[in-house]
């Protein structure tokens, strides 16, 4: 019979290897609780924990006005300071969800009103547009129409459920 797999990873994750002693590897679960508990009172948020192969440990953490490099540090420092590096052998990486990342919580939405994005509402469906407000059911999207095929702007209500995936379109203008 072969060993039990990781339990999976908060929104998503691949890469599982197999769980040869419960004893000395750390669950997603028990990071996610120690990520949150550090957090608590500061205005930054666990967005992902996921962990690759055997205890190749990925958390990444946002924040409602960002998260500086000092931010993940202190993070790693405490998560490393729960385990024993002498019984446990672990690879730990901590950092900001990355504007190359897709959006995996209404929170992050909050602070990129105003910006443009491309949301993925089925594999043949994907549509751009400002963000112009969000609530608890979902996003408010302004698509920029098209001067050429003379089609107006559009006004979107997107509810969470209906999102697939979305990214910030990173501009440089």
């Amino acid at each position: 019979m072969p060993p039990p797999l990781l339990p999976p990873p908060i929104g998503g994750g691949t890469g599982w290897g197999p769980r040869q002693n419960l004893n000395l590897f750390m669950t997603v679960n028990e990071i996610t609780r120690l990520v949150n508990e550090h957090l608590a009172g500061t205005d930054m948020f666990l967005v992902e924990v996921f962990i690759k192969s055997i205890n190749r440990i990925f958390i990444f953490i946002d924040g409602d006005h960002g998260v500086k490099i000092s931010d993940c540090v202190k993070l790693s420092r405490f998560v490393e300071s729960q385990y024993d590096r002498e019984t446990t052998d672990f690879e730990l990486n901590v950092s900001s969800a990355g504007a190359d990342q897709p959006i995996r919580l209404p929170r992050q939405y909050l602070k990129n009103i105003g910006r443009s994005l491309q949301v993925k509402l089925s594999e043949e469906n994907t549509i751009t547009g400002k963000l112009e407000a969000i609530d608890e059911k979902g996003i408010t999207l302004v698509t920029p129409g098209d001067k050429k095929k003379k089609t107006a702007p559009e006004t979107l209500n997107l509810t969470f459920e209906e999102i697939i995936e979305s990214k910030i379109i990173i501009s440089f203008k």
